[in-house]
């Protein structure tokens, strides 16, 4: 099981994703897409990584964006997990 990050570990991993913030205990981004349906698609093959990864992130649907959050909830802050994720969400838009 995936260990809860030092701060200055929090830091690290976030400055290698530039267009994710932090809010408190989670990771968040904000994806922008030409139409909703392309921001539903996009939905669809997140739900797919995080299945994979067994590990799952809150998404809010709105017209034209997604907004991803990352949390280890077991472990009520951030761990290498989500970084993981990130990258791999980050993948899927190119």
């Amino acid at each position: 099981m995936a260990e809860l990050l030092e701060e200055s570990k929090v830091a690290e991993h976030l400055a290698t994703l530039p267009e994710w913030s932090r809010e408190g205990a989670e990771i968040v981004r904000v994806y922008k897409f030409s139409s909703y349906m392309a921001g539903i698609d996009f939905v669809s093959q997140v739900a797919h990584v995080a299945e994979e990864a067994n590990h799952h992130p809150d998404m809010l649907v709105g017209w034209r964006k997604v907004t991803v959050r990352l949390s280890t909830h077991s472990k009520g802050g951030l761990t290498k997990l989500d970084f993981a994720l990130a990258k791999k969400v980050d993948g899927l838009v190119g």
